[in-house]
């Protein structure tokens, strides 16, 4: 069976990498260069964005902004199943029900960069089958752990753990000045490791992600409710950050 990855960059040459121990892999991509590295890489080849082939696979790793018109142009080309890996679920699962109804289709959410990989990938099972089964076994034998969520509870998490997240660690960085490293405590190397990780990738994705997913404002308005607070007030927002933590960790486990 053969994949076409239409997009080669970091998210589709992960997705080409690690199915290309079950399946052949071909790459499209409006970088023919980017498209070509990435086939050489797991031994495939290169297809036009416009090409006629059908492929028994479609995988869409294209920004997010670009998914669901990826989707609409890409799906008469997915014989029998289409994923993707945009990041984002509700639009693509609602574009791929619509524009291949009678075919096998799967959201997965890869949560971390390629680089960092194995890790945890989110999986929207919309219509399972033979073809995508094996697809999920590849992701896993990989070493990753795949969890289903659904559309609304995948795109909830990420305002907190992408969008909220991101934004607490860039005010920070903004916000800090520049001292001596013997200052330095537990607490700020951690965010400072932070802040190297956050700033080490592309501002586009991270861009994308602070515009398809609400979180920010909500950093912003807890960062001026602790500033407001007086002794008293700071006291409880402390023990009710410690409990909803607690909380947290307790529906984790």
């Amino acid at each position: 069976m053969e994949v076409l990855v239409v997009g080669a960059g970091a998210m589709g040459r992960w997705t080409g990498e690690t199915l290309a121990t079950e399946f052949d892999i071909a790459f499209a991509d409006r970088d023919a260069t980017a498209a070509a590295n990435a086939a050489d890489d797991v031994g495939g080849r290169t297809v036009e964005l416009d090409t006629d082939e059908a492929f028994d696979v479609v995988c869409v790793a294209v920004p997010i902004t670009a998914a669901e018109a990826a989707i609409e142009a890409h799906a008469n080309r997915a014989e029998r199943a289409m994923i993707d890996v945009t990041g984002v679920m509700e639009g693509p699962v609602a574009a791929m029900r619509a524009y291949l109804p009678d075919r096998e289709r799967v959201s997965l959410h890869p949560l971390f960069a390629p680089e960092n990989a194995p890790g945890n990938v989110a999986a929207v099972v919309d219509e399972g089958g033979p073809v995508t089964e094996t697809i999920l076994e590849e992701v896993g034998d990989a070493g990753n752990h795949v969890f289903e969520t659904d559309p609304d509870e995948h795109d909830t998490a990420m305002e907190t753990v992408q969008a909220g997240a991101h934004t607490a660690v860039l005010a920070y960085a903004l916000a800090a000045d520049d001292v001596r490293e013997e200052f330095a405590t537990p607490i700020s190397e951690v965010l400072s490791d932070l802040v190297g990780t956050v700033t080490d990738g592309t501002p586009r994705v991270y861009r994308e992600i602070q515009e398809s997913f609400e979180g920010a404002d909500d950093v912003a308005d807890a960062a001026r409710r602790i500033a407001d607070a007086d002794g008293e007030t700071f006291e409880r927002l402390y023990e009710e950050a410690g409990s909803r933590h607690r909380g947290a960790g307790d529906s984790d486990s």
